[in-house]
């Protein structure tokens, strides 16, 4: 069953009626795993990924498992007039400040979303999110699965002693603040970090190139990190393309303001989709482009990244 919705960009309806308005199949929230699968490695590492921590839940081996500190401070939110791809729902450009937070550097990947699901023997929505080349982004994945896989690592990285020590310091409150979590990223914060400061239309700069990110039409998502030579300008990785990424945020008009009840994350409505995926056109892979669906909805373009931050606590 199809449902009706506004601000779809002229040209492509059909495709975004079919890839995020197909109404989701029913909920059987009893349903458990039977199997899970071993991975070769007993942690599910990709190949960009080698290097991971023992006991690391697949998360990548930098020195801070993935994450990339975004410093606090104003950046430029939105579309301007001149930018003839962008839907209206993109406007006004504006101007956000935020605190500073982390953001991975890649997509939630499979191995690392089976790690949570061996874990905790949490069923989640789709088992179709457990199937995929384990370095390949996570998909099939609704809003409360996403969530859920936000709750369990906060939990899990606030008790292992391998974390981070400037990571543990903020889950923990161990300064005498208040305790970071791991959470969705706001549009707000989702935006920042995959364009910067200065409003360019993509992560690398203003032109759009097919050799630069996975989109156009392609077979499939690819594994996470594989256009190393394009990040964003603070270092993220498949910002434009691949699979569509859940935020936090539910999409109300802008200007962007946090305490109009847009992060309130008990509310059941829609939650705002940011990247774009692998078989849109170029105007959907653009970082300010918005999209949105149900939070039970899960699709096989669609998959998300994670936060460290206070305002997701």
């Amino acid at each position: 069953m199809l449902r009706a919705v506004s601000a779809v960009a002229p040209g492509v309806a059909a495709v975004m009626v079919v890839v995020l308005l197909v109404e989701p199949p029913a909920h059987h929230p009893a349903q458990r795993i039977p199997t899970l699968r071993v991975f070769t490695d007993g942690l599910g590492r990709p190949p960009a990924q080698v290097g991971a921590r023992t006991k690391s839940w697949g998360l990548p081996g930098d020195p801070l498992l993935g994450f990339i500190e975004i410093p606090a401070g104003l950046f430029t939110m939105g579309s301007d007039r001149q930018d003839a791809q962008a839907d209206e729902d993109e406007r006004p450009q504006h101007t956000v400040t935020l605190p500073a937070y982390y953001i991975g550097r890649y997509e939630v990947t499979v191995a690392q979303f089976a790690a949570f699901v061996a874990d905790t023997g949490y069923a989640p929505d789709d088992l179709g999110s457990l199937d995929g080349p384990e370095d390949h982004p996570v998909r099939n994945v609704t809003w409360n699965d996403a969530t859920a896989y936000c709750t369990w690592l906060t939990e899990t990285l606030r008790d292992w002693t391998g974390t981070p020590s400037v990571l543990a310091r903020q889950l923990r409150g161990s300064d005498g603040g208040r305790r970071w979590s791991v959470n969705l990223p706001t549009e707000a914060e989702w935006e920042k970090a995959a364009r910067g400061t200065d409003g360019r239309l993509y992560p690398w700069g203003d032109r759009l190139d097919e050799t630069r990110a996975n989109y156009g039409g392609t077979e499939g998502p690819r594994p996470v990190g594989s256009y190393p030579a394009w990040a964003s300008p603070y270092g993220l990785l498949d910002v434009a393309g691949n699979v569509w990424e859940w935020t936090r945020s539910v999409p109300l008009d802008y200007p962007y303001r946090a305490d109009d009840g847009r992060e309130d994350t008990s509310a059941s409505q829609e939650r705002a989709l940011r990247s774009g995926s692998f078989d849109m056109n170029g105007g959907f892979v653009r970082p300010a482009r918005r999209g949105r669906t149900t939070v039970d909805y899960s699709a096989g373009i669609i998959g998300f990244r994670v936060v460290v931050s206070a305002s997701s606590s």
